[in-house]
Order: C-alpha cells, then structure tokens, then sequence
C-alpha cells in the first residue's frame, strides 16, 4: 500500500509495516493466554535475561534489562517480526497479535510508553510449573547470570585477569553444552532454546566490547577495537 504522506498526516494505520520491521514486541501478562493456548509457540520466542543489555524503545538507549524480556523472534538475518507478510504488508496473527501490537498507534506512542516496561511475562510465569525444566533454567540462570559477567569483565583489567578470564571462558562453554544437552538428550526442538536460556553468550558477549575466537574444543575471548562494527 503506497504511502504519500507526511508522518505528521498520519493520524491511522496505513498498513506500512514500519512498526513490524523494527522487531518483534515484548510479550505481558495480558498474553499469557496466546502462549498457553498455542496460538504463538515458544519456538518464536527468545527471551532477553535479566541484567542483559537491550534496547529500550522508548529512551533509545541500551540498558540492562530489569527482568525478563519475552520477545517474539524475527525473521533470520532480520528484525522484522517472523509474523509480519511482508508481501502483503499484513500481519498473520492479526487477530490474536500480542498487546503491544494491539496499542501501538505509530502517531501517538503514549499508550504504548505507558505499559512498555509493565507486566512484562517472564519464564517463570509460563515455565515454573514444568518442574525439571525450570530448574535447569533456574540453574543456569545463578550460574551465567549477567551481574556475574559484568563483574568478571571488569576483573580483566586488574591483577585477578587471569582467574576472570578462566571463569568467563568456563561460563561460556557451560552455556553453550547446556543448549546442546537440551536438544540432543532432551528431545526439544532446537529452535526454542533461545526461550528456555535466553541468546547465546558467546553472541551477546559483543554488546560488552568482546568477542569469541574457537580454537578446536575451546574460545578464546578477544576485545573488539573501538568502532568496529560486529
């Protein structure tokens, strides 16, 4: 659908798919229900953790994120939400699309600021009650925990690099043996494991100015000079 006019015109969806193209939306209380129900299965989930660092829409900055934040993927290689017909400039689960779809007016973002940051769901609200599973996640959450990497990569400046480096690096395969384990011996599918622990470290270890080098079985943790793009 052409679009000639102004942002300033616009005062009603004119199906442009902007809003669709610049990722999927975080998920609330209010759609739990979509979850349970299958309407949006977990394999188009991943979840940013608490204490990573992420994108904040409405303050346009990168902060650490003060809970979970359950978002809906995008598609490969892209943001734009894995739900969203491009072609046809059209949403697939338009009736069923989650509450920040369904406030989102791109000409009067008040409604949206106003709950941007409430009654986010979590992975405890949807997987507490799965017993094994939650406390594998549970586990691997103390374990790889973001205040923990933020502390051991400000260690590698000082006299205890070493050690840190040796922790870090340990956390890393950790990490990644778990998503792996879960797959392989568990039977999930392997597209939601960026659910269940959230985006690999070895990926997100680039928002903090570093990244991974594998070396047969091992990493090696190289900083990323300044301005480089990953």
């Amino acid at each position: 659908m052409p679009n000639n006019r102004s942002a300033a015109e616009i005062s009603e969806c004119i199906r442009c798919g902007t809003c669709c193209k610049k990722g999927g939306p975080s998920l609330h209380h209010e759609d739990t229900v979509l979850i349970e129900k299958g309407l949006i299965l977990s394999k188009y989930l991943f979840t940013i953790r608490e204490g990573e660092m992420s994108y904040d829409n409405v303050t346009g900055q990168l902060i650490p994120a003060s809970s979970d934040i359950i978002k809906i993927k995008g598609r490969k290689g892209s943001l734009t939400c894995v739900f969203f017909n491009e072609p046809e400039s059209a949403c697939t689960i338009y009736d069923k699309r989650p509450l920040e779809c369904r406030i989102l007016e791109c000409w009067d973002t008040r409604e949206i600021e106003r709950v941007y940051a409430k009654t986010r769901l979590t992975r405890k609200h949807l997987v507490s009650t799965i017993a094994g599973l939650w406390d594998l996640i549970d586990d691997h959450q103390a374990r790889c925990s973001y205040e923990k990497i933020n502390r051991l990569l400000k260690m590698l400046g000082g006299d205890n690099k070493d050690d840190a480096l040796k922790e870090i690096l340990e956390m890393i395969q950790y990490d990644t043996q778990i998503r792996e384990m879960t797959v392989q011996k568990g039977g999930l599918d392997p597209d939601i494991v960026d659910f269940l622990f959230g985006r690999p470290i070895k990926e997100t270890i680039g928002m903090y100015g570093f990244k991974l080098k594998k070396q047969g079985d091992a990493y090696r943790l190289i900083t990323i000079p300044t301005g480089q793009n990953l």
